[in-house]
């Protein structure tokens, strides 16, 4: 039976990337059949990649079947997993998440969960030698996905381990790093042909504080005010969108990606609570700025406070 590699539900470009670059590695050095899938539509950095490098978009899945062979890549979140993960057989886990809990597997697996910016990162270490092999869209798609999850090195989670093995790619590929990341980052901004709703989705993750609900959505863009013209219309669709995932709230935060700052909608007294108490701001208005926050794994989740 083919092996499904698949990452996160709303797939950013790492979610969409780095299955295909494990199913690369499955099928042309270990020799099993595998195939990369998504949990959703690609947002639109992770669309750019797979037109520069001329890959095929994976097919889309809304749940997996039971015993259906599996490896969870960019997470470990069953909240972010098809519905009947536990049913599934899992045989690898390749993460860089901090482990939530939650997952069932049907014995023992592999599991790599290592404390570096991007999935991909991962992977080419654990491929070794072999990764030379990688043809050049594979190490595009290698390189779009680091360069993606390091915001091009400015965010906080980045490592001098990520940053060589970026490095690396680019000099393989003959590509300018920042000049291929102004064009990755000007794909990310291009939101315009997005419902609220939409954007809210694109790139969110459920996450509990207590006893309250949030998905906590980040639009990471070089052209803030596209969406912040959108403000009073996204914070109206907020209601609706919290209602439909039954979740309590949405933090929006949309991280200016040049001048390394997050701006948080602020619609309701719950979410001027949680901005005062999670980052000490001042709020007093329905936005308030955040200067270097930037990643939601490093700087938003574990400081969420109610």
């Amino acid at each position: 039976m083919t092996t499904l590699v698949f990452g996160h539900k709303s797939p950013d470009t790492d979610s969409t990337g780095s299955p295909i670059l494990w199913a690369w590695y499955m099928n042309e050095v270990n020799g099993g059949g595998a195939e990369a899938v998504l949990l959703g539509e690609p947002n639109t950095e992770a669309a750019f990649m797979l037109e520069r490098w001329n890959l095929p978009k994976p097919r889309i899945i809304e749940d997996v079947e039971a015993d259906q062979p599996c490896v969870i890549v960019d997470t470990n979140n069953p909240a972010e997993l098809p519905a009947s993960i536990n049913a599934a057989d899992v045989q690898a886990i390749i993460d860089h998440h901090k482990l939530v809990g939650g997952l069932e597997t049907k014995g023992p697996i592999e599991i790599t969960v290592r404390p570096l910016a991007c999935t991909a990162t991962i992977m080419i270490d654990l491929m070794g030698d072999d990764a030379d092999r990688m043809p050049d869209w594979a190490k595009g798609a290698a390189l779009t996905c680091i360069l993606s999850d390091t915001l091009e090195f400015r965010s906080p989670t980045t490592t001098p381990h990520d940053r060589a093995t970026a490095e690396r790619l680019a000099k393989d590929l003959g590509l300018d790093i920042p000049t291929y990341a102004a064009e990755m980052f000007a794909a990310k901004s291009d939101v315009s042909s997005f419902s609220d709703a939409e954007l809210i989705r694109m790139d969110s993750k459920e996450y509990g504080v207590g006893d309250t609900t949030f998905r906590v959505s980040v639009l990471e863009t070089t052209a803030p005010a596209i969406v912040l013209d959108r403000k009073d219309s996204l914070m109206e669709s907020m209601k609706g969108v919290a209602a439909e995932d039954g979740v309590d709230q949405v933090l929006l935060f949309v991280v200016d990606i040049l001048k390394e700052e997050a701006t948080l909608l602020v619609p309701n007294d719950l979410v001027k609570s949680v901005a005062e108490k999670s980052f000490g701001a001042s709020v007093s208005g329905d936005t308030v700025v955040l200067p270097g926050i930037m990643s939601r794994k490093k700087q938003i989740i574990p400081n969420l406070a109610v």
